[in-house]
């Protein structure tokens, strides 16, 4: 069972199935509607959803603004080789938001899904 949960809000379900699985690692648990879908990889469950009218992660809230992908709130990825990682996915057409940034634990870059929701790829800083 996963231990940590993250919700991203989502354009297109079916598109961010398969950007998630196909390019960082997760696999598909459940996709029983076509706006909402929860995916794995190790502890981490991220659950998509699409906006709708239907309830659930994508309503609207209580004065009517809809949920919307996007923002800079994400979840980190750690990766052995950071460069490596990066060839793959540029080669694959994957958007970043960035280069990669030397910070004082690691470096990381801000790769984007079909939606536009960020994920940090992290290398930890040997030693």
């Amino acid at each position: 069972m996963a231990t940590v949960t993250v919700r991203y809000i989502v354009n297109d379900v079916d598109a961010s199935i398969d950007f998630y699985c196909r390019h960082l690692g997760f696999h598909e648990q459940m996709h029983p509607a076509p706006s909402f879908a929860m995916l794995l990889r190790g502890d981490l469950r991220l659950v998509l959803s699409a906006p709708s009218g239907r309830g659930g992660g994508g309503q609207s809230m209580p004065d009517g603004t809809p949920p919307s992908p996007g923002g800079w709130n994400r979840f980190s990825l750690e990766v052995s080789d950071l460069e490596v990682t990066v060839e793959s996915l540029r080669s694959a057409g994957v958007r970043f938001r960035n280069e990669i940034v030397n910070g004082v634990g690691g470096r990381q870059i801000i790769v984007e899904g079909p939606s536009g929701n960020p994920v940090e790829l992290f290398e930890p800083a040997s030693g």
